[in-house]
This record gives C-alpha cells, sequence and structure tokens, in this order.
C-alpha cells in the first residue's frame, strides 16, 4: 500500500514538473516572440534612421571643410535650432530624458527624432563642437520608446524598447554592436545591468549595423600596435588610468559649471544661441579653425595611429564642447570623450615611456569609461575599436579610471546603485554619498 502511495505520490509530482515546464517553455516562448517583435522594426528603423544621419553629417562636415566660410554662420545655426525645438516642444530634452525613460518610464516624444536630426546636422555644418552620440541616444530612444507604445507593450517592456532603440542607433553609427547594448543596457543605473533587455536590444544593434552596411558605412576602427604585457607595462598603464580619471573630472565639471552657468548669464535663449555662437567662432580662429570643430575624428585618428597631438588639444576640446552644448547647439559628448582621452593619452603616455599611440588609445577608452561610468562597455569597446590589441591594458587602464573618476559623470540622470569605491550598494539604490567618503584617505 505504501509502494502504491509512493508511485502514486511520484507520478503527480512528475506530472507537476511536467506542468510548469511547459507553463514555463510557453511564456518563454512567448517573450521571445514579443522581442523578435520589438526587435526587427526597431532594428530596421533605427538602422535606417541612424544610416541617413551618419551619412549627413558625414557630408555636412566635409562641406564644412571645403567651405570654411560656414564657420561664421553658426549664430545663425543657433537661432534655427532654438526655433525648431520650441516649434517641436522638444527644449530641455536630452539623453538624460531617455536614461529617465529607463529608469521609471517617463515618455520620450516622437518628435525628438526631427529635432535633434536637424539641430545636430546644423551644428556640424556650421563648426559646433560636439559629437553624434548623444543624438543617436536619444533618437534611438525615442524611436524605441514609440514601437513600444505601437505594439501597445507594458510599461516594463517599452523600457526595454528604448533601451534595443538606443542601442541600435548607436551600433549603427559606430558599428560596435556588442559595446552598444551593453552600453545601453548598463548606462542608466551603475552596478546594475538589465540583463532581460540582452537579447532585444543586441538583436536590434546587429540589425541597425547590418543596414548601415548595406549602405557603405565601415564600422569605426583603428589600426593598434600595442606594447607586450608585462609588469613594468602595466604599473604605467595604471599611472595613466589615473592621470585620464583627473582629466575625466574636469572635463564633465567643465561640462556641467557650463550647462548650469550660461543660462543663468544669458536667460534670453536666442541671445544664448546668437552670441554663444559668435563666441564658439571667435575661440575657433583663437585655437585653429578646423582642429576642434565638428567631432574631431580626423585628430583622434591622428593621436591613435601617427601618435600625433598638440598638448593642449584636450584642454580646447574640453571648452569648445562645454561652451557648444550650454549655448543650445546639439550634438554629444561622447565623441568628444575620445577626442579629450586620445590626446591627453597621446601627449601624457610618452611621458610615461609608453608608445604614443597605444597610450592614445588608453586614454580614448578610459576616459568615455570615466565619463560614462560604464566599465564592461568601455572595455569591449577597447576590443571592437582596435580589434583585441592590448585588450588586458587597455581594460586595467578603464579599470583605473572608472575607480578614481567619482560619481559623476556626463548624466546628471545616472543612478549609482553600487560604490565605485567599496563593493557594497549605496543607499536606497541611489547615490546619497556622503563627502568625505570621496576624501578620506582610506575610503
Amino acid at each position: 500500500m505504501c509502494y502504491f502511495f509512493t508511485i502514486l505520490n511520484t507520478g503527480k509530482c512528475n506530472m507537476s514538473n511536467f506542468n510548469d515546464f511547459k507553463r514555463e517553455s510557453t511564456a518563454a516562448l512567448a517573450v521571445a516572440l514579443r522581442w523578435f517583435l520589438l526587435a526587427v522594426p526597431t532594428g530596421l528603423v533605427c538602422g535606417l534612421v541612424g544610416t541617413a544621419f551618419h551619412l549627413a553629417v558625414e557630408t555636412v562636415t566635409e562641406l564644412r571643410g571645403q567651405q570654411p566660410w560656414l564657420l561664421f554662420l553658426l549664430p545663425v545655426a543657433g537661432l534655427a535650432i532654438t526655433a525648431f525645438y520650441k516649434w517641436t516642444k522638444c527644449e530641455g530634452v536630452g539623453t538624460n530624458n531617455v536614461i529617465r525613460a529607463v529608469q521609471s518610464g517617463e515618455p520620450v516624444s516622437l518628435l525628438l527624432v526631427p529635432a535633434i536630426f536637424l539641430g545636430t546636422v546644423l551644428t556640424h555644418l556650421c563648426g559646433g563642437s560636439a559629437g553624434r552620440e548623444g543624438a543617436a541616444l536619444q533618437m534611438g530612444g525615442s524611436i524605441g520608446w514609440n514601437v513600444g507604445v505601437l505594439l501597445h507593450l507594458k510599461d516594463h517592456d517599452r523600457r526595454t524598447a528604448t533601451i534595443s532603440g538606443m542601442a541600435a542607433f548607436f551600433s549603427a553609427l559606430f558599428g560596435t554592436p556588442l559595446t552598444a547594448a551593453l552600453f545601453a543596457m548598463m548606462v542608466e543605473d551603475v552596478g546594475l545591468t538589465f540583463t532581460s533587455a540582452f537579447v532585444p536590444a543586441f538583436t536590434s544593434a546587429l540589425i541597425a549595423y547590418g543596414c548601415s552596411l548595406s549602405f557603405g558605412i565601415a564600422p569605426t576602427h583603428f589600426a593598434l600596435t600595442a606594447p607586450d604585457l608585462t609588469i613594468w607595462n602595466a604599473f604605467l598603464v595604471i599611472v595613466l588610468g589615473a592621470a585620464c580619471a583627473l582629466v575625466t573630472r574636469l572635463f564633465c565639471l567643465t561640462l556641467h559649471f557650463m550647462e548650469h552657468t550660461v543660462p543663468k548669464l544669458l536667460k534670453n535663449p536666442w541671445l544664448r544661441a546668437a552670441l554663444g555662437g559668435a563666441l564658439v567662432v571667435a575661440f575657433s580662429y583663437l585655437f585653429g579653425v578646423g582642429r576642434y570643430n565638428g567631432a574631431g575624428m580626423g585628430v583622434i585618428t591622428a593621436a591613435v595611429e601617427q601618435g600625433e597631438a598638440l598638448p593642449w588639444d584636450f584642454l580646447c576640446k574640453i571648452f569648445l564642447t562645454a561652451l557648444t552644448l550650454s549655448c543650445g547647439f546639439k550634438g554629444g559628448e561622447v565623441v568628444p570623450s575620445f577626442f579629450v582621452g586620445a590626446t591627453f593619452g597621446c601627449v601624457f603616455g610618452p611621458l610615461l615611456g609608453l608608445p604614443a599611440g597605444f597610450a592614445a588609445a588608453v586614454g580614448l577608452v578610459s576616459v568615455f569609461c570615466g565619463a560614462s561610468n560604464a566599465l564592461i562597455p568601455s572595455i569591449l569597446l577597447g576590443f571592437e575599436l582596435f580589434s583585441g590589441a592590448g585588450l588586458e591594458l587597455i581594460a586595467l587602464g578603464c579599470g583605473i579610471c572608472y575607480m578614481l573618476s567619482g560619481h559623476s559623470g556626463l548624466y546628471s540622470s545616472q543612478n549609482f546603485i553600487t560604490n565605485k569605491l567599496r563593493p557594497e550598494y549605496m543607499a536606497h539604490g541611489h547615490l546619497k554619498i556622503k563627502k568625505h567618503e570621496e576624501s578620506s584617505p582610506n575610503p
């Protein structure tokens, strides 16, 4: 009799396990189908719009190089950008809003796509000092969010859609799909990874990457020769990473200071755009016309591949980028962080005994890491940009810069879930760090 009941209970247990397996499998298939329906249109739309944006920025950059007088139209471009943002009701909307869309479900207007598209193109046409990825994150986030709304996704699924859009657009611009996916998943909350979003984000990124390739857009890549992995070279990279952390703090501090100070001094947005544009033109002629205007990819390439940079390059780029963005012009801070890190590393690295080009590569990735507070994506970026050359040393530089760059960065909406100096969670899952914790000699 006991044996009979044992068999019966075992059968019930097996049936229960089978039902659980069936239910979980059905749910997993439903989620996979939903992510496929999300990733495909998001990747295609972001890929096509991202490709058009990439070609537009490249075209106007070449045109400005051929027609230097376009720089004098920067104040006019500022007025046009201000007018268009007022018309689309996108004033004050930026990357921080997209980050909050992932964090709390804040909606993102679809009108942000044409606003940031036109604003960034005009900024690059007339010589403003800015990057492209701010536009990528904003346009991608807006497209992803609205695709989620179109598909009637729930709140948390729309957040995944926003991440997927950010990843897709970033991938279309830079040709780094893995970095794009991880960056979009990790940039919102430092120390927290939305792992459930990896499949749709990476799928969208791959589709967008394929779109850009089909139009002949080559991925961003640098030829790099790395030194041997030795204890001495590792020590030199540690010193360089610590120096990059100081540069990162200066970069972010300058951006935030100008962002808050300039609007207070020039409260009228029209006057701020016109006068700010005129100041950018004046300082461009003072520092060197063309060298610090636009994204500056030519200078970055020269620093990494030829080991050539001027000692003051990184300072000039920091100032002009902060001035450009604080006056209402559009673009991003990531490529300028590449510029700042690459030129600083190129100049400072040889003083330590490191090859100039390799030091530029370490500086490029390290400053990006410290400014974005995205450690793992930065290491992956080093792999995808340099084909894995010197990856261990680059990762070491990233780690040091990340640890010492402080609990702030490019994006004020970031939450710090974990402490960057100690293996512990922050209070209430947000950055509520006391000043003495960073200033203490023994944190």
